[in-house]
């Protein structure tokens, strides 16, 4: 493979008369990642195994049609204006309340109907000192989805000659507004379509978790996970208490809940590890850093064997996980949480990296 990180940008179909493009960043280092401008998508990862076979380690399609009209799940989109959920689509900001549409459960979810994920975004290559990047920018018109002010927001990608998949986030107003950003990737470290992620070993960096109610939304308190099934503190297998008795498990159906990363102080943005994911097959390891506070620990519980991906096989159950980096969600009914508030003057900065090693 060459000793340079190389792009190539192709055509992937169109939507709604808009042209979408699929970008192939390569790493020297045998890494590839595969981005489309549809919803800024990360549609696969190519990294090698323990015996140096290749493999991709992300759950999504091969067409554009399949991203455009069955892409329920998420995979591999930006998520936005605000990820995760907002309980019953409302929030007040400056005296001003707010609609969005109630689109799970009674929240709005992921930004609403016709959000960021399902966007068409404009992109370019840029010059990076290590690596290749392409940046991807979105404007979301004043109103759009119920959110106020028109919200610039523009999402790299870059490709490092290590093999480090960086993604930085930025974004800004004209309108006091509200931003939660984040990338809803699910990975499988044994390769798409081998099955469950169960026998992964997980760990996370966060003592504390966001409990939640029967609509999935944060109950306000900051609880410890020492004695859960949420205690990751030390390296656990995904299954060994998917399915325990506890009523966090059982309201969730599985993992689905905002993590606080511990941080040095609550103020503290800097880049902190605070993942660890093992395969112990394929010997795939999977290390995440980020600047949020928090991250969504997803094991696609809704996934019930109706959607078939890449590779023809269903996705079920525990078939992928997610780490969703973010603030924590319902954050604009509750002001107790880092905020989400954007105002104009501002800009909102986030980065998350994904580092792929044996």
């Amino acid at each position: 493979m060459s000793q340079q990180a190389l792009l190539k940008k192709e055509p992937f179909g169109s939507t709604e008369g808009k042209s979408v493009d699929l970008y192939t960043l390569t790493a020297p280092t045998r890494r590839e990642v595969r981005i489309c401008t549809f919803g800024g998508i990360i549609q696969s990862i190519l990294t090698p195994d323990r015996d140096g076979r290749m493999g991709n380690v992300v759950l999504g399609f091969n067409t554009l049609d399949e991203y455009v009209d069955g892409n329920i799940a998420f995979f591999g989109c930006i998520t936005g204006r605000f990820a995760n959920r907002i309980y019953d689509g409302k929030f007040t900001l400056d005296g001003a309340d707010h609609q969005l549409p109630v689109n799970s459960i009674g929240c709005c979810l992921h930004g609403g109907l016709k959000a960021f994920d399902k966007q068409v975004w404009e992109a370019e290559e840029i010059a990076v000192a290590d690596g290749v990047a392409v940046r991807m920018t979105y404007v979301s018109p004043d109103g759009e989805e119920g959110f106020p002010g028109t919200l610039t927001t523009s999402v790299t990608y870059t490709l490092t000659n290590l093999g480090e998949l960086r993604i930085d986030y930025s974004a800004t107003t004209d309108k006091p507004t509200i931003v939660n950003l984040t990338n809803h990737t699910y990975f499988n470290l044994g390769g798409e379509g081998s099955g469950s992620i169960e026998g992964h070993e997980l760990q996370l960096i966060a003592s504390r978790f966001t409990p939640i109610d029967a609509s999935f939304v944060p109950t306000g308190d900051l609880a410890s996970v020492e004695a859960t099934p949420l205690d990751f503190t030390k390296p656990h297998k995904i299954g060994a208490r998917i399915r325990d008795a506890h009523p966090q498990m059982a309201l969730a159906q599985g993992y689905d809940h905002n993590f606080v990363i511990d941080r040095e102080s609550d103020d503290d943005a800097s880049l902190v590890v605070f993942a660890h994911a093992y395969e112990p097959k394929s010997g795939r390891r999977l290390t995440v850093l980020t600047t949020e506070p928090g991250v969504q620990f997803y094991t696609g519980n809704f996934l019930n064997g109706e959607i078939r991906g890449a590779s023809g096989r269903a996705y079920r159950q525990t078939d992928g996980f997610a780490l969703e980096t973010q603030h924590f969600p319902d954050s604009p009914n509750r002001p107790e949480f880092p905020t989400t508030v954007l105002r104009p003057g501002e800009t909102f900065t986030s980065t998350t990296v994904l580092r792929f090693h044996l």
